[in-house]
């Protein structure tokens, strides 16, 4: 296993959860610290407070990954007398680097948004409000008949090649190609000076926009030519679509406050608020981690019975119940569930890469509110 540092494993993370997710207003990324140390302990946490940052010291962590950013808005000050303060010298006197993920993570798959809807049993999934959608690009690129299986399959391994559930396509055409190496190449086919021709193939594959330059570097390491030919298209179509809150069935319909009682207990809150006819039955709901109230349209434009989300202000409370669209609020802390869903994920991801790296789930219970 390879010991790493910080920028190794948020490149991994960032892999999964890009920045570019993010909504323009969001913070994200490295709030304190750095990454260009050896990380052998990393803490996975809702919100970073003081105690967060005591309990990272007490494990030996010295890089946090939280859901929500520790400075959300901009510091005119760092005074270490106050909260906030002493929680920035803390991180600086014990070299613990924090990276936040927050809207991103959200829309991530696999991410905040799926880890509620698996919690709630929900199935058919798609993107409440889609926020990205990649545009798809050809490659095409010419090689030797001889190495054209060995190229294909690294274009393949660097995800060059998938469409919907199937992995390695590609269309080939062949042809001859001609070039005379001049002073200074080495040509893996043919003299300096001379004329040649070979029959090659016109190797085709499909890619989404980000794995443009990893199925590049695939393609150019894999190549036998210091000068291969290729070119990259921009397609029409784009992949499949990103965005906040998802959409699901549930297995049996059921009775609002029934289907109540059970989000209570699925995402293990002590109270939560109820906007509808307890006796409305529900089948398709709509869930979003955090803060929904700006959402309601788009959980009803897409058919749900139930909105379940975080923070519903009265207005939105009453807007929602005019157009028949009923709300479960089990407050903004559900978003727990990125502690586990994270240091899962990115244990699997660092095992794959042959990292050596332990993650450790926050214990320290961050919600603010007392239910009486």
């Amino acid at each position: 296993m390879k010991k790493v540092n910080g920028h190794e494993i948020i490149s991994l993370f960032e892999q999964w959860s890009p920045k570019r997710f993010a909504e323009d207003w969001d913070p994200v990324g490295l709030h304190i610290g750095q990454l260009n140390r050896q990380v052998e302990k990393v803490l996975v946490t809702l919100d970073v407070n003081e105690d967060v940052i005591d309990e990272a010291i007490e494990a030996g962590a010295n890089l946090i990954i939280a859901h929500h950013p520790p400075i959300f808005r901009p510091m005119k000050h760092i005074w270490t007398d106050t909260p906030q303060g002493r929680m920035v010298e803390k991180c600086i006197k014990y070299d613990i680097s924090v990276y936040a993920a927050h809207t991103n993570l959200d829309v991530a798959s696999g991410g905040v948004n799926d880890l509620l809807a698996d919690k709630l049993g929900l199935n058919h999934l798609e993107v409440m409000e889609v926020t990205h959608s990649d545009p798809l690009y050809k490659l095409a690129v010419f090689c030797p008949v001889e190495q054209a299986d060995e190229l294909r399959a690294a274009l393949s391994k660097a995800g060059a090649g998938a469409i919907g559930d199937y992995a390695g396509c590609s269309f080939t055409s062949t042809g001859i190609g001609r070039f005379l190496p001049q002073d200074g190449a080495d040509p893996f086919i043919g003299e300096i000076g001379k004329m040649e021709q070979v029959e090659e193939e016109r190797i085709e594959v499909v890619l989404p926009g980000p794995l443009r330059q990893k199925v590049l570097k695939a393609m150019l390491d894999a190549h036998p030519y210091e000068e291969p030919a290729y070119d990259f298209f921009v397609l029409d179509q784009r992949t499949d679509a990103y965005g906040l809150g998802r959409v699901g069935t549930i297995k049996e319909p059921a009775k609002l406050d029934d289907f109540a009682d059970y989000v209570k207990e699925a995402l293990d809150v002590p109270a939560l608020r109820i906007v509808g006819d307890g006796n409305k039955i529900v089948k398709k709901v709509a869930v979003l981690g955090g803060s929904g109230s700006k959402y309601i349209h788009s959980a009803k434009r897409k058919g749900a019975d139930v909105f379940v989300t975080g923070d519903i202000d009265f207005h939105t409370a009453q807007d929602a119940e005019a157009m028949g669209l009923s709300i479960i609020d089990p407050g903004h802390h559900v978003e727990k569930v990125m502690i586990a869903g994270v240091a899962l994920k990115m244990e699997q991801l660092c095992k794959e890469s042959g990292y050596e790296v332990t993650f450790i789930q926050s214990v320290i219970d961050t919600e603010p509110f007392r239910f009486i």
